[in-house]
């Protein structure tokens, strides 16, 4: 059984507007981060989101709403459902939306190039993408690897900031534990999703003249025979005779031709 509510974003527009809830009750509540939840608060997040009534949809009780809203310690627990009793979450990589499936090349970039200490199949799992394209991405071998730009794949909508944040403190944590704890300027590598959105998309070369950046000209002055004597340097002996360039017939010839 899922611990947590249907329709997370809804149920937490609904708690935001009429309850005096915490923003960390209800995080913790949806599985949302607190930061989204002050953003649905202010406005920001969810716009246009209807909300969803937890009581009227068997969620939770009024009862467990005034213990909530009486002790901000309190973490509402959801209404008991028996006939969910022995489903389990789906296993498997996170299903993507169509419209959002060209966006994961884009997160896959961002995520390998500020956090390249998430494996593989933390990348996978966050995006809902496969290892033979993140591969691909990593060693820069992906067909469309020119037109990529790296961009937040919470700002893109493939994943919720709790979920990176979760992976990346997992991901640290198994660092440390083999010894390798992430260094200060690797640390200062990384950047907020704000920062990302608004950094200048990375210089590459169009891919007409891929592989022409080394060609380079030969200065048209200098002697392609490596030949930097002066000409007035030069003796009558370099010079070919200019006879020999001729077919001209011998001197008895011509004397032969006078006496006819």
């Amino acid at each position: 059984m899922s611990d947590k509510p249907i329709m997370a974003k809804a149920t937490a527009v609904w708690l935001v507007d009429n309850t005096t809830i915490t923003f960390k009750q209800i995080a913790d509540f949806v599985g949302m981060h607190e930061l989204e939840i002050q953003g649905i608060a202010d406005g920001d997040v969810a716009v246009g989101v209807k909300g969803f009534d937890p009581i009227a949809n068997n969620q939770l009780t009024q009862e467990e709403i005034d213990k909530a809203e009486a002790s901000p310690l309190h973490k509402l627990k959801l209404k008991f459902n028996p006939s969910a009793v022995g489903e389990e979450k789906r296993r498997g990589p996170r299903y993507t939306p169509l419209s959002k499936r060209q966006d994961r090349p884009a997160a896959i970039l961002w995520l390998v190039k500020f956090h390249p200490e998430l494996s593989d199949s933390q990348v996978g799992k966050l995006v809902g993408t496969t290892k033979p394209t993140i591969q691909a991405i990593r060693e820069r071998t992906h067909w469309n690897i020119g037109n990529i730009q790296p961009i937040d794949p919470v700002a893109l909508g493939l994943c919720k900031q709790s979920e990176l944040d979760a992976a990346v403190q997992k991901a640290n944590a198994k660092k440390a534990k083999e010894g390798g704890v992430m260094s200060d300027d690797e640390r200062r590598k990384l950047v907020s999703t704000e920062q990302s959105l608004g950094m200048d998309p990375e210089p590459r070369i169009p891919t007409a003249i891929s592989g022409l950046e080394t060609f380079t000209l030969s200065d048209s002055g200098t002697d392609p025979r490596g030949d930097d004597e002066d000409e007035d340097d030069r003796t009558d002996s370099d010079f070919a005779d200019a006879d020999s360039f001729f077919n001209l017939p011998g001197d008895d010839e011509d004397d032969d031709d006078d006496d006819r």
